[in-house]
């Protein structure tokens, strides 16, 4: 797919992060919009998912471990043609599947319920090991928050994955260096998580997670690591894409008012 391509799914998945918060009034659009590009290149160029496989067990599958993003992930689906845009109008309200943190038993294409930070990786690393059991020969993937690596649960699934020399599985870190309370290294400094990972055992990728080529070519290492884990750090910015929101911890979680909604909106429209 063209660079063109990607970049208006992208921001077709930015505009449906605004649309569901907005609609739910509630949830957390910064942090969506930091990863709306690497979760796009992800599902359209890497992941063998669609919908004649979807329910099976011979595909690659996707862990959200920093679960609260489900902006990011329900718009990428509906992108994909797993959701409608009805379906995102009904984020967080009641009785809709898509929820604030995601729920496998509502929609097939979620592959794991996740919400509590560090969960996620592992059960994504539980994921990993049962395929090599199985000698099943599909790619784990999963995304963490970098403040979510304050989570030592994080720390003991990177052992894990490392021990057993897991290279079916990519850890991704959406590094966009803010959470709710503020900066990532003043409210509990993770970096330099290059060093962190490289200690437990990992090969890491450094990459610009808002260029295509350059998620390209980090996806292209990563994949190309054998025997050990892979772990991609994304450089990126909160609130990607919409100027009031850009690097603001204050969008961590809130919705937009209409007169924000209409701004970003337009904003997002003027890309196209």
């Amino acid at each position: 797919m063209q660079v063109e391509e990607l970049k208006k799914h992208a921001n077709n998945v930015r505009k449906n992060i605004l649309t569901a918060v907005y609609s739910g009034q509630s949830g957390h659009p910064g942090g969506s919009l930091s990863a709306a590009d690497v979760l796009t290149y992800l599902y359209f160029e890497v992941m063998d998912i669609n919908k004649d496989n979807v329910k099976g067990i011979d595909r690659d599958r996707f862990v959200l471990s920093k679960g609260h993003v489900t902006p990011a992930l329900y718009s990428v689906l509906a992108e994909k043609g797993f959701l409608t845009e009805d379906d995102i109008k009904t984020f967080r309200k009641f009785g809709s599947k898509l929820q604030g943190h995601p729920n496998m038993n509502y929609i097939d294409a979620v592959d794991m319920s996740t919400g509590s930070l560090g969960q996620g990786v592992s059960t994504a690393v539980g994921m990993a090991i049962a395929n090599k059991l199985d000698n099943n020969k599909h790619h784990i993937f999963t995304l963490l928050g970098d403040g979510e690596c304050q989570e030592g649960e994080v720390w003991e699934a990177a052992m894990a994955a490392s021990h057993y020399g897991l290279d079916n599985i990519t850890f991704m870190v959406d590094c966009n260096h803010l959470q709710i309370d503020g900066k990532v290294e003043d409210v509990m400094n993770v970096y330099p998580l290059d060093k962190k990972f490289e200690a437990f055992g990992f090969e890491v990728v450094k990459a610009y997670g808002h260029d295509f080529e350059d998620i390209k070519a980090a996806f292209d290492y990563a994949l190309s690591v054998k025997r050990k884990p892979a772990c991609i750090l994304w450089n990126t910015t909160k609130g990607k894409g919409v100027s009031f929101m850009e690097d603001q911890a204050g969008w961590h979680g809130k919705a937009p008012n209409k007169e924000q909604y209409e701004q970003a909106m337009a904003e997002l429209e003027g890309n196209e």
